[in-house]
């Protein structure tokens, strides 16, 4: 049994990583020959794996009958603590994978609603066509929650509109798009091109609600029309059901325009109008942690992603 002496210059004994591995097969299992077969480990060699663990640990894990298997209360907080570093070490090894070999393994990337619908078709034909061995994992978002899990490590890369401001994040843009003016059929606007930004001032402005970033985006956008208060009666969880109010005539709303082909032609009671020169813009970018060990990659995914944006109504960066 390893004993701490408390004295400077005697190192605690470390459990080894078959051991851990033994011991978690045995905590999921609870039974050594099918934990042993699960890991293709000895049932004697497994067993020895688990009675290692417990003398470096100096504390009993497995309680041995003869019909079967139980955890010892300390047995059932080590697992937990067990299953966590050997996920880890897994998480490693695939991060040096995809370093020595690129596009290849698990690619975790957040995407915020209003991007999702409208880029992510052209993103997954280029990544099955160019990159068939990268497994590409899409999580749809708000901002505020993929920032979060960038920032945690929970996902790897982001899609989304920028700029973020947010320290320790890095962004690549790709694209800019314009807005436009998505009213009624009878509405004054209706069609209508070179539409001034102070036209904004006296419209009934539809907005998503709050946390999504284009919600923001448009108030921003009527602030720099001379417009700092916009009454918000309605408001929608996503871009079509805001469209479909619109189409019902309870106001106007604004749209980029990667979404507007898709989102209008749902209904046959919408008009789009066009904002003069400069028109209001967003800008979409991927993000990532500063310093990421696969930036280059992503770099790389991002001139192969303007590179396919062609025919979207967007301004390649």
């Amino acid at each position: 049994m390893a004993v701490s002496s408390g004295k400077p210059g005697l190192k605690r004994r470390q459990p080894s990583l078959a051991q851990l591995r033994a011991f978690a097969a045995v905590a999921e299992h609870l039974h050594f020959r099918d934990a042993a077969a699960a890991i293709g480990m000895s049932q004697p060699a497994l067993s020895g794996a688990v009675s290692a663990l417990e003398e470096t640990l100096g504390v009993t894990l497995v309680e041995r009958t003869t019909r079967k298997v139980l955890l010892s209360p300390a047995g059932e907080r080590i697992a937990v603590r067990a299953r966590a570093v050997l996920d880890e070490v897994g998480a490693l090894v695939e991060d040096a994978e995809a370093v020595r070999a690129p596009f290849t393994g698990v690619l975790r990337l957040g995407v915020i609603p209003t991007v999702a619908p409208y880029l992510l078709p052209t993103l997954l034909r280029l990544v099955h066509d160019r990159y068939p061995d990268l497994d590409l994992q899409v999580h749809e978002e708000q901002t505020s929650s993929l920032v979060e899990g960038v920032t945690a490590g929970r996902l790897d890369l982001l899609l989304l509109a920028v700029p973020l401001g947010v320290p320790g994040i890095s962004e690549i843009p790709l694209f800019d798009e314009d807005f436009v003016l998505v009213t009624p059929l009878d509405h004054w606007l209706g069609g209508r091109e070179g539409i001034p930004r102070e036209a904004l001032r006296e419209l009934n402005l539809l907005l998503l609600d709050e946390g999504h970033c284009l919600r923001d985006q448009a108030l921003d956008i009527c602030r720099e029309a001379g417009r700092d208060d916009v009454p918000v009666t309605t408001t929608a969880a996503g871009l079509s059901t805001l469209v479909q109010l619109v189409a019902g005539g309870l106001g106007v709303t604004l749209l980029p325009r990667t979404a507007v082909s898709v989102e209008t032609s749902r209904s046959a009671q919408l008009l789009t109008g066009y904002f003069a020169e400069p028109a209001p813009s967003r800008r979409v970018a991927f993000a990532m942690r500063s310093g990421a060990a696969r930036s280059a990659e992503y770099e790389e995914l991002a001139a192969a992603l303007r590179g396919a944006l062609t025919g979207l109504p967007v301004r390649v960066l």
